[in-house]
């Protein structure tokens, strides 16, 4: 029987588990629960949400091994003034489930995971070892990586990011709009692909950072004037792609040729895939918020640490 790392992630917007054994594994998930109409939850409700529904959660994940560390997301980013409390939820589980089985507990941040997940799921694991580009892109984050190992996990570095509305928030908000259910990216995908007028705004750069906020106003005014929905649809996502794609290239100017890799449930819009061929991107189920890359890179440090057998 292989050991194996547990691992859990309680972000703003999805409940998860997962479990990796160094060469594959499972994740379970589920998007929390918001009202038709609302944009997201207060984080009061999120917290509660994930309370009641981790042990659905785990229940739905096919474990395979001795776990011999426990891992979770603790905070947004690896920074020290970094803190949300969705986290504490399964944090807390994590700590004690560690304890109860007598394996250590290793925490990461919520975009490290991020960037393990997608880097395993890409195939390119190698990622983890070198520098390269990351792209965050998700409803509350939007921000351009440089990525550098750091131990067995990764430090990150913004060198770019949206100074107002994040890519996520401009797609739910079009969505909102337009009737979609939260969150809107997996509908607005679709019926972008309908569109047969196609605009886009180009968000004006301030060196690497940019602002979508035109965007959203201009997204607004073509919805008042009576545009189709799919047209509407359509330019909020190619406007999104637009500064993405400008921003990665003013960066790869400045810091030098390396490989771009997308993560963040933005990341799995087929629209953006299709405009980003040379970008290395995660299967759609590991671009969206999941505990696996947290397993992963807890399975590393249980590694490292010699706390693995074999067999």
């Amino acid at each position: 029987m292989k050991d194996i790392a547990l691992a859990f992630d309680t972000s703003n917007y999805t409940t998860s588990c997962a479990y990796f054994d160094g060469a594959e594994g499972d994740n379970s998930g589920r998007l929390l629960d918001v009202e038709p109409g609302k944009l997201g939850l207060r984080q009061s409700e999120a917290l509660f949400s994930h309370v009641r529904r981790l042990p659905e959660i785990f229940s739905g994940l096919s474990v395979n091994g001795r776990i011999a560390a426990v891992g979770a997301s603790t905070k947004p980013r690896e920074t020290e003034d970094s803190y949300m409390p969705c986290f504490l939820a399964g944090a807390s589980q994590a700590r004690v489930l560690a304890d109860a089985l007598g394996v250590p507990f290793y925490a990461f941040s919520h975009q490290q995971g991020h960037i393990a997940a997608a880097a395993w799921s890409a195939g390119r694991m190698d990622l983890l070892e070198r520098q390269h580009l990351a792209w965050h892109l998700s409803g509350g984050t939007t921000e351009l990586l440089l990525v550098r190992p750091m131990g067995v996990a990764v430090e990150c570095e913004i060198i770019a990011a949206t100074s107002d509305v994040s890519a996520g928030q401009l797609i739910d908000r079009t969505g909102q709009i337009l009737g979609l259910q939260f969150p809107a990216g997996k509908e607005l995908d679709v019926l972008a692909r309908k569109a047969v007028r196609k605009e886009r705004y180009d968000p004006k750069l301030d060196d690497l950072n940019f602002s979508l906020s035109g965007a959203e106003h201009k997204m607004k005014q073509m919805t008042a004037a009576g545009a189709e929905p799919e047209e509407t649809a359509y330019f909020a996502l190619a406007s999104v792609i637009s500064a993405v794609r400008r921003v990665t290239e003013r960066a790869i100017e400045r810091y030098g040729e390396m490989p771009v890799l997308y993560s963040g449930g933005v990341a799995s819009n087929s629209l953006l895939r299709e405009m980003t061929p040379e970008g290395i991107f995660a299967s759609p189920r590991f671009s969206t918020d999941n505990a696996m890359g947290v397993a992963i890179l807890t399975w590393r440090a249980a590694a490292a640490d010699g706390r693995l057998r074999d067999g």
